[in-house]
């Protein structure tokens, strides 16, 4: 191993964003990463694993199964060398499961981020990166979102924990010092997108002949950011994390749901049937990312459109299917 790497903690390691964060730094190189995962089986373990296959056969990676809520685990990967940064990626994802399990959502995604802020202090880890939401701006009338707007008024128990997570950041950054940056993530879709998610179920249903849920009448907009997108901006944030900042990584043009299955339908070359159920509670009505902030000062260039994005996306999807 390069002694000259740069040590890397990253939680939730195996999930979407945190296995193409994790490949993404391996192939460039420089970095020696440790990853933590607890494999949750809010969907398959196994999918999870596929995820972090390619990355856990490097030299330069090391893979541990934990809690971010486990303050001993915690402690003894933080206490067993010097990190030059943490990337807090791990968290109960999702909106409409945290209005059915507030108290699980509160548990991980506070005190798990508590139990990390509370380590990087006592082992001199000084770059924290927070992977926070656009749920958190709730039903914002203002658009685009901007980072100064009054988040408040979060309408779920998991954008409220997000808040809740940047507030605790900014308490760590005050208190000691650390270097913090919150990334508020808009969307974010690709190949190994959370089977839950719109895009996925969506494509998977049409794929088996089958009806997609459609809540509402199809006017809900959101700022749809293709993975690639994402982890640029997630680099750029770690290569310039310095004093408390916040940002948003989105592609700033909104769609409608209803032009996602179009756009969906056009990619996988077969229409979609539809059912129709009523709006639900936690679920905003638009997402629009202000990203000017990200572009001035991470150099953030969002690229992908939806087309091309959705084309990637069903290509790795009939591949693993």
């Amino acid at each position: 191993m390069n002694e000259m790497n740069k040590k890397i903690f990253i939680t939730g390691v195996a999930g979407f964003i945190g296995s193409h964060l994790c490949r993404r730094l391996l192939a460039e190189g420089g970095y020696s990463i440790v990853g933590l995962d607890n494999f949750d089986d809010f969907y398959s373990p196994a999918v999870k694993r596929d995820n972090i296959a390619e990355s856990a056969a490097s030299e330069n990676f090391e893979l541990i199964e934990g809690d971010i809520r486990d303050k001993k685990c915690v402690e003894s990967i933080l206490g067993g060398g010097k990190f030059d940064m943490i990337v807090h990626l791990a968290a109960k994802a999702g909106v409409r499961p945290s209005i059915e399990d507030p108290l699980g959502y509160d548990d991980v995604n506070l005190r798990g981020t508590t139990v990390l802020l509370e380590a990087a202090r006592k082992f001199g880890v000084k770059k924290f990166i927070f992977a926070s939401s656009s749920s958190v701006y709730g039903n914002n009338k203002k658009v685009p979102f901007s980072e100064s707007d009054n988040v408040d008024f979060p309408i779920s128990p998991y954008a409220a924990t997000k808040k809740a997570g940047e507030l605790l950041c900014h308490t760590w950054h005050g208190l000691y010092g650390l270097d913090i940056f919150c990334l508020r993530f808009f969307t974010v879709y690709g190949p190994r997108q959370r089977p839950d998610l719109a895009i996925h179920k969506f494509c998977r249903l049409i794929e088996a002949d089958k009806p997609i849920p459609v809540f509402g009448d199809g006017s809900m907009e959101r700022d749809f950011t293709y993975i690639d997108d994402i982890i640029d901006g997630v680099v750029a944030a770690m290569q310039r994390c310095s004093g408390y900042q916040i940002y948003n990584l989105g592609e700033s043009r909104p769609v409608r749901l209803d032009v996602l299955i179009s756009e969906i339908e056009s990619a996988l070359g077969k229409k979609a049937k539809i059912y129709r159920l009523a709006e639900q509670p936690g679920d905003v009505r638009r997402t629009y990312a202000d990203v000017d902030k990200a572009v001035k000062e991470l150099g953030y260039q969002p690229r992908t459109q939806l087309s091309d994005g959705l084309k990637q996306f069903v290509k790795w999807l009939r591949r693993v299917c």
